[in-house]
């Protein structure tokens, strides 16, 4: 182990006070402040390989459906991540140059990002979903200098222009393969001399109303702003963590990579193809994991499942990708005696807001915000703080340096100037803040709308939906009325086991005028297969555009007026 550098011991003291402030939100709120770690500083060399070598407790353990189990001890992820660095300075890649990383949940994969950053290149983290047209974009708006990928991804790049280093983990012809990397002995790697402020990841956003945005991010805003992250998921030293996200997304790299090795916690991945509820928790108890993340999504397939008991070593339960619904909250507290805690960030930044160990929780709301990121909510219209109780977007003040945050989008300086006015960076979402400064999620300023005056929120009226057992998912619109101007009406995906009929549209209905008020009642509904991103996000952009494209009612619609038994309401 290379001698400890005053940037390094800065960024443990910081990392041990958060560890020490557990169940102590307010003390840490009030006490913590991101390290110093400058005027050099590699995550990588500076951070793990400090602890890693010489550490035989498992980094990074994978689990195939069949039964298989790859792991690595931390020396050997320090180790192969050092053969993969010295391999790709040999090819001429260093700092400053742009990566693509286009693995699945493999060992490989963290290999290959731990030595992308000590050669002091940038990583471009891409999902195996995107085709040649997207490969294309990315490429030339990221100025990549060499892709990295499966051979059974390859044939995506044959048609992609650019001059870059093709490399494949395995053999393809014409291709390097990263065999060539591990088969170098003795590796050396220098410090590539990176800054805090220097260039490490390119993330292209998902895009749910226009084509994807490419978020840039430092050498200290993922790796240290994660601190944020790891104090809102609670985790320990020694702790097995097991998150349910895919490769190429930011949610991967806050809970698969950085905010666990931060705590020198082990990761943990249950690689499934299609999901299946009892092996996975199968996996929970046999790995005893300690940690566990998942979306909404997972949590309710979870529910509809047959839990059994809590998995013995299981201490923290966590939700993540959207809004959690209270019911589901309820089902885990019943069941397995432990609360699903959420939160909130973006691909932008690292976790702001969360729900953390040891505070009480609100139903609804997503907590308050985490230690050392400088949340407020901003009235949109006026662009006046929002003080106390009320409502607002979620913003981050620019003039208290928020370390956790992007330096912009690159090469879109209109849409910087939009997202960084007025002294703010603007997330686009919505939210209210109670008495005792809890924030409840409202919905992205473009979506909420108005009906007879009342302001709408989809989230809100998604959130019941989704309770009835007919409705897979669902996506709340404003829909065109000559009485109110817009009402609310829901695109419906059905779940398996139901018929898009009128019976079912009337269930449904019936269930919404039962559990919504009057004035945030569904009044239309339709059975449809929800427009997506690449990345699951439903674009409520396209449906929308169909309300208005349409003057007529919908033949493949229901309203509430159609059905006897519900007029009046």
């Amino acid at each position: 182990m290379s001698a400890v550098s005053g940037n390094t011991a800065n960024f443990r003291a910081a990392r041990d006070q958060l560890l020490g402030w557990r169940n102590e939100y307010d003390a840490a709120v009030a006490g913590f402040e991101f390290p110093e770690v400058g005027p050099t500083w590699n995550w990588a060399i500076d951070w793990v390989d400090q602890f890693a070598r010489g550490n035989d407790t498992d980094a990074l353990v994978i689990v195939e459906t069949d039964g298989s189990r790859s792991a690595r001890s931390f020396d050997e992820i320090a180790h192969r991540s050092d053969q993969v660095a010295a391999w790709l300075v040999d090819r001429g890649i260093g700092k400053g140059d742009s990566v693509i990383v286009m693995l699945g949940n493999q060992i490989e994969l963290w290999e290959v990002m731990l030595g992308i950053i000590k050669a002091g290149a940038v990583i471009m983290p891409t999902t195996t979903a995107v085709g040649s047209e997207d490969l294309t974009d990315r490429v030339q708006r990221g100025a990549a200098r060499m892709v990295i990928c499966n051979p059974a991804d390859a044939p995506k790049f044959e048609t992609v222009p650019g001059d870059f280093l093709k490399v494949a983990v395995g053999a393809v012809d014409g291709w390097a393969s990263l065999d060539e990397a591990y088969a170098i002995t003795d590796p050396v790697v220098e410090h590539p001399g990176t800054a805090p402020d220097d260039r490490l990841l390119l993330y292209f956003t998902s895009g749910t109303t226009s084509r994807p945005k490419l978020v840039e991010h430092t050498q200290s805003s993922y790796p240290v702003g994660h601190l944020s992250t790891m104090y809102w998921l609670g985790l320990q030293p020694g702790d097995v963590h097991l998150n349910i996200s895919s490769p190429g997304w930011a949610k991967h790299a806050w809970s698969c990579f950085f905010a666990p090795w931060n705590a020198e916690a082990t990761v943990f991945l249950y690689n499934y193809e299609r999901f299946d509820p009892a092996a996975l928790l199968a996996q929970l108890r046999a790995e005893q994991v300690t940690s566990f993340c998942a979306p909404p999504t997972v949590w309710r397939m979870l529910i509809n499942a047959d839990l059994g008991e809590k998995p013995p070593a299981l201490r923290e339960v966590i939700g993540a990708g959207e809004p959690l619904n209270p019911e589901v909250i309820k089902q885990i507290e019943d069941r397995w005696g432990l609360t699903i805690r959420d939160g909130y960030g973006q691909t932008e930044t690292t976790a702001q807001i969360g729900n953390v160990p040891g505070s009480r929780l609100k139903p609804g709301s997503m907590g308050r915000p985490l230690p050392g990121v400088p949340t407020a909510l901003v009235d949109p219209g006026t662009g006046e703080v929002v003080e106390g109780v009320g409502e607002g977007e979620i913003c981050l003040d620019l003039s208290a340096n928020p370390v956790p945050l992007m330096t912009g989008y690159q090469g879109d300086e209109a849409r910087n100037a939009e997202a960084m006015d007025g002294g703010f960076y603007h997330t686009g979402d919505v939210a209210s803040r109670d008495e005792d400064g809890y924030i409840t999620y409202i919905g992205r300023t473009d979506d909420v709308f108005k009906a007879s005056d009342y302001k709408i929120s989809p989230f809100e009226l998604e959130s019941v939906l989704i309770e009835h057992p007919a409705v897979a998912e669902a996506a709340v619109v404003p829909a065109p009325d000559a009485v109110r101007l817009a009402v609310p009406k829901a695109y419906i995906a059905l779940a398996p086991g139901w018929e898009p009929t009128q019976d079912t549209a009337f269930e449904i209905l019936k269930f919404a005028r039962e559990n919504l008020a009057p004035f945030l009642r569904v009044r239309r509904l339709e059975f449809f297969e929800l427009p997506k991103t690449i990345s699951g996000k439903i674009r409520r952009v396209e449906l929308r555009q169909r309300e208005n494209e349409v003057a007529e009612q919908i033949p493949t619609e229901w309203r509430d007026d159609m059905f006897p038994e519900l007029k009046g309401s």
